[in-house]
C-alpha cells in the first residue's frame, strides 16, 4: 500500500472527529502501519489532549517559523510506529501563519518515509484551514452524527472536497445509540450519496477517556466502539478484522431462556 493522506472532516463541529482521528489513527499502527496523525485544527486544538500529550513544540511553531517540525512530533506509544503532531494551544495563533506552509507540512508527511497513512484532523466548518487541509489530501473521510443538522453541513462538506479533488473514502456516523429517532446508516447513504464504513456506538467512558488523555481503543479495547474503530481502520488498511460477537454472561442467557419460554 502507498502512502496516502486522509483528511477527517465533519462540517458541524462536536460530531467527534478528534475522537475519531486518535483512535483511528492507533487502529491503523496496531495493524502495523506507520502512521501520523496532524491536528490541522489551528483555532480550537485539542488532538494532544485524546493522547496526554504536552506540546512544548507544536504544529503553530512551525507554520510561525519558530520551529522545524521534527521538534512537533510525539511518539505516545512505544511498539507503535505512531507519530502525533499536535497544533499547540495560542491565543494569538493565527497572527502569522501562512496557509501556504499548512499545505506544505501535510505534504512533506505524506511523502515521509515514516507515514504509511496521514490522518489529518482538520477544523470544524469550512474555513481557510479547513480547505487547505482537504485540498491537500488526496482523500477524505466524512464524521457524522445520525441527526439532520449534521448531515447537512457534511453534505456541503463533501461537495466542496469534491470540486478540490479529494476523493470521498465514506462516512464514520460517530455516536450512534440506534434508537427509532435516528436516522439509519440507509438513510444516511441516501442523504450523503455515500457509503457508511463504520458506525461508532455511542460510549458513555469516551469522556472520561478525554479526560484522562487516554484513547478508548487503548483504555476499553474489548468495547464495541473499539471493535468499530478496528474494523474501520482494517478496511481503510486493507486488512481483515471480524468483529467478535458479545459476550453473553450465564445470568443473561438464563434469563433469555426463561423469557424465550413464556413468550
Amino acid at each position: 500500500m502507498s502512502s496516502t493522506s486522509i483528511a477527517v472532516v465533519s462540517g458541524k463541529g462536536g460530531v467527534g472527529k478528534t475522537t475519531i482521528s486518535a483512535n483511528l489513527s492507533i487502529a491503523l499502527a496496531e495493524f502495523g502501519k506507520k502512521v501520523t496523525v496532524l491536528d490541522a485544527d489551528i483555532e480550537m486544538a485539542n488532538l494532544e489532549y485524546h493522547f496526554g500529550i504536552t506540546a512544548h513544540t507544536s504544529l503553530l511553531d512551525v507554520l510561525k517559523g519558530r520551529a522545524i517540525l521534527q521538534d512537533a512530533i510525539y511518539t505516545p506509544y512505544e511498539g507503535l510506529d505512531l507519530w502525533v503532531v499536535p497544533a499547540g494551544i495560542e491565543l494569538t495563533k493565527l497572527k502569522g501563519i501562512n496557509p501556504d506552509t499548512l499545505s506544505d507540512v501535510i505534504e512533506y508527511l505524506t511523502d515521509s518515509s515514516h507515514t504509511d497513512i496521514l490522518i489529518v484532523d482538520s477544523p470544524a466548518g469550512l474555513n481557510q484551514n479547513t480547505v487547505v487541509a482537504i485540498s491537500a489530501c488526496q482523500n477524505t473521510l466524512l464524521v457524522v452524527n445520525p441527526e439532520i443538522p449534521s448531515l447537512s453541513d457534511a453534505l456541503k462538506t463533501r461537495v466542496v472536497a469534491e470540486k478540490l479533488g479529494s476523493a470521498i473514502l465514506g462516512v464514520v456516523v460517530n455516536r450512534a445509540s440506534r434508537t427509532k429517532e435516528e436516522l439509519a446508516p440507509e438513510e444516511i447513504e441516501t442523504i450523503l450519496e455515500k457509503k457508511v464504513m463504520a458506525v461508532i456506538p455511542e460510549e458513555p467512558r469516551m469522556k472520561a477517556c478525554v479526560n484522562y488523555g487516554i484513547p478508548l481503543i487503548k483504555a476499553y479495547p474489548d468495547s464495541p466502539a473499539a471493535h468499530a474503530f478496528k474494523k474501520l481502520a482494517a478496511d481503510i488498511s486493507g486488512n481483515e478484522y471480524k468483529v467478535p460477537k458479545p459476550k453473553v454472561s450465564i445470568i443473561d442467557r438464563f434469563l433469555r431462556g426463561i423469557l424465550g419460554r413464556r413468550s
